[in-house]
């Protein structure tokens, strides 16, 4: 199994809803690392696993959908909780979407928030 993984970065804003997290529950905002990993059996006729400049467009496109937003208020986060976790999902979504046709074994999502905390969500396809 191919893997390959690249990397971007971004920041948003947010507030937790529906428990008393203290200072959580007021907006504020992260510095985001966002990683995939895709992962593939087999090479293309070029030996690449996937056109890393393809990746690398469908990324900017998705982080700038989050980039310098409130993620509260956007729509796949309507009345659910903000988390790193909801976060690495949705993207994971997005992505697998936007890579349907490059026939992948698998999607990894991984979200660093700030420094201290990260959270991955993995699907197999």
């Amino acid at each position: 199994m191919y893997t390959l993984g690249v990397r971007r970065n971004f920041s948003a804003r947010h507030y937790l809803i529906g428990g008393d997290w203290g200072d959580e529950n007021h907006e504020h905002s992260h510095n985001y690392q966002l990683e995939i990993i895709v992962e593939k059996r087999e090479l293309d006729r070029h030996g690449f696993l996937i056109d890393i400049v393809e990746v690398e467009h469908h990324l900017e496109e998705v982080t700038a959908t989050f980039q310098g937003q409130t993620l509260n208020t956007l729509a796949p986060f309507a009345g659910i909780n903000p988390s790193i976790e909801t976060l690495a999902t949705i993207i994971n979504d997005m992505l697998r979407k936007r890579f349907a046709s490059f026939e992948l074994e698998a999607l990894t999502v991984t979200i660093w928030e700030d420094d201290i905390a990260w959270t991955s969500y993995r699907v197999n396809l």
